[in-house]
C-alpha cells in the first residue's frame, strides 16, 4: 500500500471535503522562464514547453458531499477563466470543474451517478527547484461541491454498461443508451429499474453556465443545464453508432460487478465506436458557438479496434450557436501516433489513443495521447508515450459526407490506411510528461518504483490558463493536467457512502495534477 506523504492535509468542513496540499511560501515574482525542454514548430507556429511548474494530489480516499469516493475526476477538466487571477503575492486562484467517468470499474461498472465536482485552486509555481532539491506539491486544488446528473425527466444517470440492444426513448431526443439493472445496482438487495448510461469523457463550459459532456458509450454529446439536467443530446452520424448483427447495440462489454460473468455477442462492435473508444475529447472555441469532438481511437470500420491500425480517429465539429438544434458543420481525420510496446512481441508497435483536446486556434488544437497499461498500480511502470502534442486541420479534408457518413460507411481500410483523396490533420509532437528530468523537480518519476512519485498511468485532461492572470497577451500559458486514478484505493466508498470496496490491485492511487509551463504563438486564444 501506497502512504501520502506528511505535506498532505485534510479537513472534514461540514458536509464537504476539503483538500489541501501543501505549499511553500508565494513567489513575489514571477519571471519569464529561461529554460526550454522542447520547441516544436507547427504549420509555421512556434510553441515552446518551458518547464514543469507545478505538482499536487488529491489522496485516493477523499470523499466527496454525498459520502462517495472523490476519484477519477481527471477524465476531463475545465478552468473558468473568469475566475483566474494572479494576486499579487505571486499565488493563483480559480475555479475547476472536473468529471469522473463512470466510477470505480476495474472490476466491474456500477449504479454510479455521473456527476461534476467542484474544486478552487491556490497555485505557487515552482520556478527554480531542481531535482536535488525538490519542491514540495505546489498546488492546491480545494474540494468545493458536487452536482448529480439526471435524464430530462428528473431520473438519476448510471455508469453501468448499457444494454446490448435497445435504449431509452423520449420525444425530442434520439434514442438513449440505458442499463437495465437488478436490486439496486451494486449487488445490494433493491427495486431494480432502467437508467440513462453515461460515460463521461469530456467537459465543456457553456458561456451561460451550463455544461457539454461527450460519452463513450453513445458515442453521443450531452447538453446539461446548471442543475444539471439533460437538455439536448446529439448523436452523432450513424457511421459512429456502434452495431451488433445489424442493430444499434452501446453495450462496452462491461459487465457490473455483481454479474462478472454476464457476455455481449459479438465482445466488440462491427461497426462504429469500438467499446470504450468513443467520444473521449471534447472542447469548443472562444465564442462558444462551436464544438469539437474527437473519437479516442478509430471506428471499427476505419482499423479498429487492434494495434496497430486504430490511428484514424474522427474530428466533429459542431455548430451550437443554437444549442438545441446543433448542426454539424466539418468532419477531419487526426492520424494518432504510434510507441513501441517493449512488453509485448507480437505487437510491438501501439497507438497511442488520445484522451483530450483543448481548442488553440480555428485550425490548432492539442491533444492528450498516451500509452495504455504502464505507470502507477499496473505490472510496468515506464510509460512509453504520454503526450500534450498539437494537431492541424488547415489542410486536412473535410469528411462531412453521407460517403463516410452514412452506417458502416469507412475512410480507411481494415489496417487503418486512409482512402484515396483524404488527408489527415497535421500532428506534431509537444509536451512529454515522462521527461525524468523535470518530473524530479517534484521527487516524481517515470518509471521505477511503484512508490506514491511514480506517475499514474491515465491522464486525460487539458486545461489552459494565462501565466499573466489576464489575457495572456505575452504568449506565456500554464498548461492544467489531472490524472484519472480509477478510483483505485483500499478505502473507498459509493452509493453514498454506503458501499464499501476494495480494488483488488491492492493499490491507493492518488488523483494527481501537473502544470506545465509553455509559450504559445501569437493569435492562439486557448479560452
Amino acid at each position: 500500500m501506497m502512504h501520502a506523504p506528511p505535506s498532505i492535509l485534510f479537513f472534514i468542513l461540514s458536509s464537504c471535503l476539503n483538500l489541501i496540499i501543501a505549499i511553500p511560501p508565494p513567489l513575489n515574482l514571477l519571471p519569464r522562464a529561461n529554460s526550454v525542454v522542447n520547441q516544436t514548430t507547427c504549420n509555421g507556429k512556434q510553441y515552446i514547453y518551458e518547464q514543469l511548474s507545478g505538482y499536487g494530489f488529491i489522496p485516493s480516499n477523499a470523499r466527496d458531499s454525498f459520502g462517495d469516493t472523490l476519484g477519477g475526476f481527471g477524465s476531463s477538466i475545465a478552468i473558468d477563466l473568469k475566475t483566474w487571477r494572479r494576486l499579487r503575492n505571486g499565488t493563483y486562484t480559480g475555479t475547476l470543474y472536473a468529471i469522473p467517468d463512470r466510477g470505480w470499474n476495474t472490476q466491474g461498472t456500477l449504479n454510479y451517478q455521473n456527476r461534476i465536482h467542484t474544486f478552487s485552486i491556490s497555485f505557487n509555481p515552482a520556478e527554480n527547484t531542481t531535482g536535488t532539491s525538490p519542491s514540495p506539491p505546489n498546488l492546491r486544488l480545494i474540494y468545493q461541491s458536487t452536482k448529480l446528473l439526471t435524464d430530462p425527466k428528473g431520473n438519476p444517470t448510471t455508469g453501468l454498461d448499457a444494454d446490448p440492444s435497445g435504449g431509452i426513448s423520449i420525444r425530442d431526443f434520439p434514442l438513449l443508451p440505458a442499463a437495465t439493472f437488478t436490486g439496486n445496482g451494486f449487488g445490494e438487495p433493491g427495486p431494480g429499474g432502467r437508467s440513462l448510461s453515461i460515460d463521461a469523457e469530456g467537459l465543456v463550459l457553456a458561456r451561460d453556465g451550463s455544461y457539454w459532456i461527450s460519452d463513450e458509450y453513445g458515442p453521443y454529446i450531452y447538453h446539461y443545464s446548471r442543475s444539471g439536467t439533460l437538455l439536448t443530446a446529439i448523436q452523432p452520424p450513424p457511421a459512429f453508432l456502434p452495431t451488433r448483427n445489424g442493430t444499434i447495440s452501446f453495450s462496452a462489454n462491461s459487465p457490473p460487478v455483481y454479474d462478472p460473468d454476464r457476455t455481449v455477442t459479438p465482445s466488440n462492435p462491427q461497426s462504429g465506436r469500438s467499446n470504450n473508444q468513443g467520444l473521449e475529447g471534447l472542447t469548443a472555441s472562444p465564442n462558444g458557438r462551436t464544438l469539437y469532438a474527437l473519437t479516442q481511437s478509430a471506428l471499427i470500420q476505419d482499423g479498429g479496434p487492434d494495434n496497430p491500425f486504430r490511428r484514424q480517429a474522427r474530428l466533429l465539429q459542431y455548430d451550437i450557436s443554437n444549442s438545441r438544434q446543433p448542426r454539424l458543420k466539418k468532419e477531419f481525420v487526426v492520424t494518432l501516433p504510434l510507441y513501441t510496446d517493449p512488453t509485448s512481441q507480437k505487437t510491438p508497435r501501439k497507438v497511442a489513443a488520445q484522451s483530450a483536446i483543448h481548442y488553440l486556434t480555428p485550425t490548432q488544437f492539442l491533444i492528450l495521447s498516451r500509452d495504455s497499461g504502464f505507470g502507477g498500480g499496473q505490472d510496468n511502470s515506464e510509460s512509453q508515450y504520454r503526450h500534450i502534442d498539437i494537431f492541424d486541420i488547415s489542410s486536412a479534408t473535410n469528411i462531412a459526407s453521407p460517403v463516410y457518413n452514412s452506417a458502416n460507411s469507412s475512410i480507411a481500410s481494415s489496417k487503418g490506411e486512409l482512402k484515396p483523396g483524404i488527408t489527415a490533420a497535421t500532428y506534431c509532437s509537444f509536451i512529454d510528461f515522462n521527461v525524468n528530468s523535470e518530473l524530479n523537480k517534484f521527487g516524481l518519476h517515470n518509471g521505477g518504483a511503484q512508490d506514491a512519485g511514480l506517475l499514474n498511468e491515465k491522464w486525460e485532461s487539458i486545461a489552459v490558463v494565462p501565466v499573466d492572470g489576464k489575457k495572456g497577451k505575452d504568449g506565456e500559458y500554464f498548461v492544467f493536467s489531472v490524472s484519472d486514478n480509477d478510483f483505485i484505493t483500499q478505502d473507498g466508498y459509493l452509493n453514498g457512502g454506503k458501499y464499501r470496496y476494495k480494488d483488488e490491485s491492492g493499490f491507493d492511487l492518488n488523483n494527481q495534477a501537473l502544470v506545465f509551463r509553455v509559450k504559445l504563438p501569437k493569435g492562439v486564444d486557448p479560452s
